[in-house]
């Protein structure tokens, strides 16, 4: 298996990745297949194109189609709380008629779900006496949360304005209801008839996508803009099935392209994971806290700037594909069964999935893939073992861990600093996680550490390892192998032990390690 961390990596990334990326998180969460919006996006930007506008008010209509239900998952909890399963509240969305008697009936039918039924009668009850008041307003939430996350990826004023307008309808019926007819942005008004053709289209054809443009025109949709995808329906919808949408989609953004290097990608990365976080109350901030938790650890393991930065960034993304699980299972109270244990080991691929087709983000899925992994096999998704699981991701896994102990979950309360560390010790003991990285994570984290010995002249109880197979004559990769480490992490332990032990080869190093009396025999180096 390549290492990630071997890998060369972009100084920049489009803002248009980013986004798109996180769009395949946001269709399952509404429980579409993953390019749903992708597919919307390029349904609208032939629209914007038919209609005539220019290049700087395409761009906004190719935000707004990225974007629009960016915000919907962020009281996923009170979703399923009051209907049992948010994914399935939310892929009801595309049934009925917003406003219509039959969604009423739905989303009435879906109180409680998934709940015995004396609990569910008693769910509806509440949800009768005061409940609604926590689901009424959420899209004029959604549409002011989506808002707040483009102003915070630098976007435009006027994408701002069309996402904050994304539900609005053309019979001022929408949400929160302040406008209607041309008072709603064009960029809005693309955005929301592309995303329920996309979605008629895709279930039932051209036809299913022209009656759905006709019915509803004048009352949700523009009808002028329903009249033109209507004129050449199969024209705009043509190839959706079949086509390369992400390259197409990243290709077709319009105007100036705009690209994120260095701090920028950074802040962008730390607004999707704070935006992610907020699926659950259990999450509040997790993201940011095991990525600085993991950067460090890699720092104190003699992981270079550019790797640790890069452990960090994986650290922001690495539970991307918790939007694909819904909150029935996230805030469960109860034990989880097997079914729903089987959805959770998909959400490390599910992050990978929708990070792999960007160059500059692949590599951070590679890592975040395999942060639930565990050196005995026993981890997920794919129950890799040793040094199958890469260094990045098992220093990565044990941040997450450890982290995720000092955090209350529906289940539990928060651990202790002492109660987490002894849990993950325990972990380490048994091969789980690695022992080193164990002691790295917790180190950072404010603990004292257990050192197995600590080297002369200030070398790490790793360095000492390292030095010891050095000393034997192990090439940097064989090194890499026993000690189940990547080359390059071997390349950089090797070259501070030089700088430590004022030594220029391995034959100076070797004299070093014998007169410090570090080759004894009975000493077992690797895992």
């Amino acid at each position: 298996m390549v290492n990630p961390v071997g890998a060369p990596q972009r100084a920049e990334v489009r803002l248009a990745e980013l986004v798109a990326a996180l769009s395949l998180g946001v269709d399952l969460g509404f429980g579409q297949p993953m390019e749903h919006v992708l597919r919307q996006c390029v349904i609208a930007l032939r629209l914007a194109e038919r209609v005539g506008l220019d290049e700087q008010s395409r761009s906004v209509v190719y935000y707004a189609a990225l974007l629009v239900n960016v915000g919907c998952h962020a009281d996923a909890h009170e979703q399923a709380k009051w209907f049992g399963d948010d994914i399935a509240l939310k892929a009801g969305k595309y049934d009925h008629e917003m406003h219509g008697v039959r969604a009423a009936a739905a989303a009435i039918r879906l109180v409680g779900a998934g709940n015995p039924p004396l609990h569910r009668l008693r769910v509806g009850l509440e949800f009768a006496l005061f409940g609604h008041r926590e689901v009424d307003g959420m899209l004029e939430q959604h549409a002011a949360l989506a808002r707040v996350f483009a102003r915070q990826l630098g976007l435009s004023d006027a994408v701002q304005d069309a996402i904050g307008a994304a539900y609005e309808q053309w019979d001022g019926r929408g949400w929160p209801g302040r406008r209607k007819g041309d008072g709603i942005p064009i960029a809005s008004r693309l955005a929301q008839l592309a995303e329920f053709v996309e979605v008629a289209h895709r279930v039932g054809g051209v036809q299913a996508a022209t009656v759905l443009a006709r019915k509803r025109g004048g009352s949700q949709f523009d009808p002028a803009l329903s009249a033109i995808l209507c004129e050449d329906a199969a024209a705009i919808l043509s190839g959706l099935e079949s086509a390369r949408t992400w390259e197409a989609v990243i290709a077709a953004e319009p105007a100036l392209r705009v690209t994120l290097s260095g701090e920028g990608f950074d802040a962008a990365l730390v607004a999707v994971a704070d935006f992610v976080d907020l699926k659950s109350p259990y999450t509040l901030g997790h993201a940011r806290a095991v990525a600085d938790l993991a950067a460090e650890a890699g720092a104190q393991l003699g992981l270079g700037p550019s790797d640790t930065c890069l452990l960090r960034r994986a650290g922001l993304v690495h539970d991307l594909g918790r939007l694909g699980v819904s909150n029935s299972i996230w805030d469960k109270r109860g034990p989880l069964g097997a079914g729903e244990w089987e959805r959770v080991r998909m959400h490390p691929y599910l992050t990978d999935r929708m990070l792999h087709q960007s160059p500059s983000l692949a590599p951070l899925g590679a890592i975040a893939m395999q942060h639930r992994e565990r050196l005995d096999g026993s981890g997920y998704p794919r129950g890799l073992s040793g040094a199958a699981i890469s260094e990045p991701a098992r220093i990565l896994g044990a941040a997450d861990a450890y982290q995720s102990m000092r955090e209350p979950r529906p289940h539990r309360p928060a651990l202790s600093a002492d109660e987490a560390a002894a849990e993950l010790r325990t972990d380490a003991r048994a091969g789980r996680l690695d022992a080193n990285v164990v002691e790295a994570v917790l180190a950072a984290a404010g603990h004292r550490v257990v050192r197995r010995r600590e080297g002369p002249a200030g070398l790490t109880a790793r360095e000492v390892d390292v030095l010891r197979l050095l000393a034997r004559g192990l090439s940097s990769k064989e090194i890499a192998t026993r000690l189940v480490i990547s080359p390059k992490t071997a390349r950089n332990h090797i070259e501070h032990i030089y700088a430590k032990i004022g030594a220029s080869s391995r034959v100076t190093a070797s004299l070093f390690a014998m007169q410090q009396g570090l080759l004894r025999a009975e000493e077992h180096v690797g895992p």
